[in-house]
């Protein structure tokens, strides 16, 4: 139990693109998160290729220098192979709580995650309509707004925290070239996170966008990509280390 502070520590990253040769490449960075945080975040795309060497290498990584507990989502990257389920396996058996249209708490505060999909923001979003394959495309969209608002829904705690791969708002992609702004997440996952009153949400996928943003419901938005970290903070380790109020005991 915390019970010195008023607040969880969350260290959130993504896009670690763990590859082949990358042996040892993560601990000092999860060194760090464990000093720094309570709780760490990875926000998809964690191997490279989806490739199941790529993810035990990362878990390795995970197991010998994480020591707080751990949330994850997977990415894009991580389906390439087709070996998403087996890479979840690895990284849970690693001690990582995956998340993919679920929910757990920590200390009072909830945490709901799901990977998210493309499809743009705002007016612009794809609508489905016309040829069965953009229907197919924007169903997958949806599903993954409704795994989300699925659990959130089962989270019962004054904190909520969205942990996300694709953005669910076009502030934190800008930076992006505008051709591919679409393809980077979809406003359809801000709807369930506004809808119950998320606090704050984190994503990556966006390597080259915004730091934050907020949604329409003022909901904090972060984009923890590492490449987009590294070039905003280049002296530091590629973590964004946010607090949140843990809910405090009624005293009888």
């Amino acid at each position: 139990m915390l019970m010195d502070r008023d607040t969880l520590r969350i260290a959130a990253t993504a896009d670690l693109h763990v590859k082949k040769g990358s042996q040892g490449s993560l601990q000092a960075l999860f060194a760090k998160i464990t000093e720094s945080a309570d709780v760490a975040l990875l926000c998809g795309d964690l191997t490279d290729y989806g490739d199941l060497e790529e993810a035990k290498i990362l878990a390795k990584d995970i197991a010998s220098s994480l020591r707080i507990p751990a949330l994850g989502v997977l990415g894009n990257h991580d389906f390439e192979a087709g070996k998403q389920q087996e890479i979840t396996k690895i990284l849970s058996d690693a001690g990582v709580i995956m998340l993919d249209g679920s929910a757990t708490e920590i200390e009072g505060v909830g945490f709901a995650g799901v990977k998210g999909f493309c499809g743009g923001f705002g007016r612009r979003s794809l609508g489905a309509w016309g040829e069965e394959i953009i229907k197919r495309f924007v169903h997958e969209t949806i599903e993954e707004s409704l795994k989300l608002e699925g659990a959130l829904a089962r989270l019962r705690t004054p904190q909520k925290v969205a942990v996300l791969h694709y953005a669910p708002i076009q502030a934190t992609v800008e930076g992006e070239p505008p051709e591919i702004v679409a393809f980077l997440g979809s406003s359809r996952l801000e709807e369930p996170v506004d809808r119950y009153r998320v606090n704050t949400v984190f994503h990556g996928h966006a390597h080259h966008g915004a730091l934050e943003g907020r949604t329409k419901g003022n909901a904090a938005v972060y984009n923890v990509a590492v490449p987009l970290l590294r070039a905003k903070f280049p002296d530091q380790l590629p973590f964004r280390l946010v607090e949140v109020p843990i809910a405090q005991p009624v005293s009888t």
